[in-house]
C-alpha cells in the first residue's frame, strides 16, 4: 500500500524568510547589501527548482520534497554575502550557490536514514514517507545535480566541491563508527563537527569570493570563518536540544537528538564528568535509562522530561554554551584580514546570530 506523501508548501524565498535578517541587516546603511543578497537569494531559489527536475515523476517529487519544506538558506546567503566582497551576483556565484543548497540537501536526506529520523523541517523525512532505498538514491540525484553544476565552473569549482564531499562523507563515516579506542571523544566530536558541518559552510563562503572576482586573499578568512562557524552552530542545536521552550520555539522537540541516540556535547562532557563526580554519574545513569535512545517507545515520559531538564541545568551544559561562543569569536576574529564595511559586518552580525539561538 503507497504512503500517502504530506503536502508541503512552498514558502517565500527572500531574505525576510531567514529569520536572521533583521539583525544581520540591522541599520540603513546596510540596505543596499540587503537587497543584493535579497536579489541574489530569489535568482537561487528559482534556479533550485529549475535544477531539481529530473525525467522521472517520482524523482521530482523526492528530490523537492525537502526544498519544498523551507529551510534558511544559510549557505547560499553566505554565498552571496562574501560575492558583495567582489563582482557581486555574477552567474557563477548564483550557480555556486545552488550547487552548495543541493549539496546540503542531498546530505540530509542520507542524514535521516544514518539517524533514523523520523521528521525534517517540520514534515516526516523523506525515509519515513518513501523508504530507506528511495532516500539515499533521492540524495545520490542531488549529489549528482549538484556535481553538473559545479562541472560548468570549471576545474578549480570541482575540485573544491569533491574536496567538500569527501569531508562529508568522512565525517558521517567517523560518526557512525564512533572514536577509536584511546581517542579522546569530545575531540573526536568536534572533528566530525567540522568535517560534516563546517566544510560545506566554509565552502560556500569561499566560492562566492572565487566566482566574484574578489581578491584571493580574502579566500582564507573565510574559509576559516565558516568552518568555526559551522561547529559553534552544532553545538548550538545541542544546547537547543535541551531547551524547554518547545518546538514552536526551537523547531526542536526538547530532547528530540538524545532520545534518537545523538550523541550530544552536554552527554560527553557529562560522561567525562561522571568518571570522577558522583551526581554526574547518577543523572547520566538517569539519561541512559529514561531518554537515551528512548525514541521509538513513542510519547517523552515525565521522568524522561525530568532528567532533560536536570541535564539542562547542570554545568556542563553552561560549558557547552561557553563553547559555541569560544568558537563564534574565534570565527569572527577569522574576518579582521577582511576590509571593514558592511559586509564584514553583516558576517559578524551572523555569527552573533547563530550563538544567540540558544538564548
Amino acid at each position: 500500500m503507497a504512503r500517502s506523501v504530506p503536502v508541503v508548501r512552498r514558502p517565500p524565498s527572500l531574505t525576510s524568510q531567514l529569520g536572521l535578517t533583521e539583525r544581520i541587516f540591522a541599520r540603513g546603511e546596510d540596505r543596499e547589501l540587503a537587497n543584493a543578497v535579497d536579489a541574489g537569494l530569489a535568482q537561487v531559489e528559482e534556479g533550485l527548482h529549475r535544477e531539481m527536475q529530473f525525467a522521472d515523476n517520482l524523482a521530482d517529487v523526492t528530490a523537492r520534497y525537502l526544498l519544498e519544506a523551507g529551510g534558511k538558506r544559510v549557505r547560499p546567503m553566505l554565498t552571496l554575502l562574501a560575492a558583495q566582497l567582489g563582482d557581486g551576483n555574477l552567474a557563477g556565484v548564483i550557480r555556486a550557490a545552488e550547487a552548495v543548497e543541493i549539496t546540503h540537501l542531498a546530505s540530509l536526506y542520507h542524514d535521516d536514514v544514518m539517524d533514523d529520523s523520523q521528521m525534517r523541517r517540520g514534515v516526516p523525512s523523506a525515509q519515513s514517507v518513501w523508504g530507506n532505498s528511495v532516500a539515499v538514491l533521492t540524495g545520490d540525484l542531488l549529489f549528482a545535480r549538484a556535481s553538473k553544476l559545479v562541472s560548468t565552473l570549471g576545474e578549480r569549482a570541482i575540485q573544491l566541491q569533491a574536496d567538500t564531499f569527501e569531508r562529508l562523507c568522512l565525517g558521517q563515516l567517523h560518526e557512525t563508527i564512533g572514536p577509536e579506542d584511546g581517542e579522546d571523544p569530545i575531540e573526536h566530536y568536534i572533528r566530525v563537527l567540522e568535517d560534516k558541518t563546517g566544510s560545506l559552510i566554509a565552502v560556500a563562503a569561499q566560492m562566492g569570493i572565487v566566482f566574484s572576482n574578489a581578491p584571493e586573499s580574502y579566500e582564507q578568512p573565510v574559509v576559516v570563518f565558516g568552518e568555526k562557524i559551522g561547529v559553534a552552530f552544532q553545538i548550538i542545536d545541542d544546547v537547543i536540544d535541551l531547551s524547554a521552550q518547545g518546538v514552536k520555539e526551537t523547531g526542536k522537540t526538547p530532547g528530540n537528538d538524545l532520545r534518537a541516540g545523538v550523541a550530544t556535547l552536554p552527554v560527553l562532557r557529562l560522561r567525562q564528568l561522571a568518571e570522577t563526580d558522583a551526581a554526574a554519574a547518577a543523572l547520566l545513569e538517569r539519561l541512559e535509562r529514561d531518554v537515551i535512545g528512548t525514541a521509538e517507545e513513542g510519547e517523552i515520559t515525565p521522568e524522561a522530561t525530568a532528567a532533560i531538564a536536570a541535564l539542562r541545568d547542570h554545568p556542563v551544559t553552561a560549558d557547552t554554551l561557553a563553547e559555541a561562543h569560544r568558537w563564534a569569536r574565534e570565527a569572527v576574529e577569522a574576518l579582521d584580514a577582511l576590509p571593514d564595511g558592511p559586509v564584514k559586518k553583516a558576517l559578524i552580525r551572523f555569527a552573533d546570530t547563530i550563538v544567540e539561538r540558544s538564548s
